[in-house]
């Protein structure tokens, strides 16, 4: 190795241990709502993070010493994507919108897939969500069984499958070594990272958009029935997985005028096709259900759309913190480069920053479908490196970096707020010998969230059959409440399935509350079991969030013992 490539690798290395800090200096500029570097980050886990990073670049060193191409290529970033997900299923459902995911999946495991379709925005109140990913949660449930590691494994296969389709659509616009780089890069984005075992909507909808301009860039160059049906297909579901995909769609027609240089005629026809197929199946689903889809988008556009306003996190938090600044400052090469060369693919991967400035979409979930976009800005831009060991050794790098960041700090912090009372309650009434427990809600002191909302996510962590006794509270007529970003927690009902049945005999109860409880109230611990004690208690608070879930736990004596 000759001594100029040294000084390069060094200089890499340097560069990916100092940003770490220089960021944590100014950290109080990152206002991202849920892992804030001003709340993840304490100087001790600096320390901590700063340390780990040497052994990780020295990985990433090994690592792009080895090539990887063809099916190689395929194999590495799958299993890589996968298994830097794993570690994180210890995490909590961190995320409250989880409860309506839960609730839409179950309802399918418990009544079928046909009185979900029917249903659904009936009894199964579907507030502002599409009912595809629900669907898929519910159909897992029902074949692998009720338990959280089949979501975190289904989530994490969609995840490294997006890694693929990254890779492909990379390869397909430009080369191969683009496509490698920009599905590493997916790992070089710590907020990402942490959303992936989640029961939410965005990984799987990211999945079914990138899937949509995969299978679509391939309908356009190969054309044939199987090609323009898949795409057609993949849009449909693409839709269906949630209504911000409506916007991001609009790649698909840039996609087209982006391509149609090269066989004007054959590139039309075929777009259209797929657009014609595409429209009539979202247009008769619409059809059947056109009641909820107008009440779903009146919410939608009075509602929510003003909210983003409300509920903004500033760009340099999303590009410089929640996203490695190694990558952003990437994806400006790759611009600059595009521009230089006057490469016109480069539009597709683009449509990011189109998207995100023209619509000034500060809030970085709401764009988190669209991420294997930028990554491919980001590594169109490593172009402009042409020592193909330095750029591997770069994008190691930075996927090291933002692993060591999510495993050393995001992680425990995850695990030290509220929401893992929940998960630790439930694993403890695992261990007790009671087929019933009924559960209680008591309401938030500082928050303008309903606790009722937690109590699925509670029957998620646990295998035993829950009561909820109690009426679940309507919505309070109040501005605060309904400019909440919390207002759903108060329109979700009780589902059948946690109806008191006419005779069951409780051994344990659960309270839910903002606080630690001094008393227990008067209904919950009589009955003709008997009076019941304390036998847990969590009471985790998250200083950072004002919605909190303590759980106390009530049995008898011999649960105690049990449970001990």
């Amino acid at each position: 190795m000759n001594t100029g490539k040294i000084e390069h690798i060094l200089l890499i290395s340097f560069c990916a241990l100092i940003i770490i800090p220089l960021l944590y200096i100014y950290r109080f500029v990152d206002d991202n709502t849920f892992t804030s570097w001003r709340w993840v980050f304490s100087a001790t886990i600096l320390l901590r993070v700063f340390f780990l990073l040497l052994p990780a670049i020295l990985c990433a060193y090994a690592l792009s010493r080895h090539a990887f191409s063809g099916p190689s290529a395929c194999i590495f970033l799958f299993v890589l994507s996968a298994a830097s997900i794993i570690p994180l299923w210890q995490g909590p459902e961190a995320v409250i919108d989880a409860s309506r995911y839960f609730v839409h999946a179950k309802s399918l495991k418990e009544y079928g897939a046909v009185y979900f379709i029917k249903e659904w925005g009936n009894s199964i109140h579907a507030w502002t969500d599409m009912p595809l990913v629900s669907f898929i949660y519910g159909l897992v449930f029902s074949w692998f069984g009720e338990a959280r590691i089949y979501i975190q494994a289904f989530n994490t296969l969609l995840f490294a499958l997006t890694s693929l389709l990254t890779f492909l659509i990379g390869k397909q616009l430009w080369d191969e070594d683009t496509g490698v780089h920009a599905g590493l890069l997916l790992l070089g984005i710590p907020y990402l990272i942490t959303q992936v075992p989640l029961m939410l909507v965005d990984v799987p909808t990211m999945f079914f958009v990138t899937l949509s301009i995969y299978v679509f860039l391939n309908a356009l160059d190969r054309g044939g029935f199987p090609w323009i049906a898949g795409s057609s297909l993949a849009i449909f579901l693409a839709v269906f997985s949630k209504y911000s995909t409506w916007l991001m769609l609009s790649v698909i027609p840039l996609i087209t005028a982006v391509l149609i240089r090269r066989s004007p005629k054959k590139i039309l026809v075929r777009a259209l096709s797929v657009l014609l197929m595409s429209g009539i199946l979202t247009a008769l689903a619409v059809y059947f259900r056109y009641d909820l889809f107008q009440e779903q988008i009146t919410l939608l556009t009075t509602y929510q759309w003003s909210g983003l306003s409300r509920w903004q996190e500033g760009f340099i938090s999303t590009f410089l913190y929640q996203i490695h600044p190694f990558v952003t400052i990437l994806a400006l090469f790759g611009i600059y480069r595009a521009v230089r060369a006057r490469n016109l693919r480069f539009l597709i991967a683009g449509w990011f920053v189109i998207f995100v400035v023209l619509l000034q979409i500060k809030r970085i979930r709401y764009i988190l479908p669209l991420f294997p976009l930028f990554v491919l800005m980001a590594s169109y831009g490593l172009g402009v490196i042409k020592d193909k060991g330095m750029t591997k050794f770069i994008t190691l790098c930075i996927a090291a970096s933002s692993l060591v960041i999510v495993y050393s700090a995001y992680l425990p912090f995850l695990n030290r707020t509220g929401m893992v009372n929940l998960k630790h309650a439930g694993h403890y009434l695992n261990t007790i010998d009671c087929e019933f427990v009924e559960v209680y809600a008591l309401p938030q002191k500082s928050s303008s969230g309903s606790t009722f909302a937690v109590l699925p996510i509670l029957d998620y962590y646990t295998e035993k059959n829950l009561i909820f006794p109690q009426k679940w509270p309507s919505r309070p007529v109040d501005s605060n409440t309904q400019k909440s970003s919390l207002r759903f927690t108060w329109e979700m009902e009780r589902p059948y399935f946690y109806s008191q049945p006419e005779t069951y005999n409780r051994c344990a109860v659960v309270i839910i509350s903002s606080e630690a409880l001094d008393n227990a109230p008067k209904e919950t611990t009589g009955g003709a079991s008997g009076t019941l004690i304390e036998l847990k208690r969590f009471d985790l608070l998250s200083e950072m969030f004002k919605y909190q879930t303590v759980v106390t736990i009530l049995g008898t004596d011999h649960l105690s013992q049990k449970g001990q």
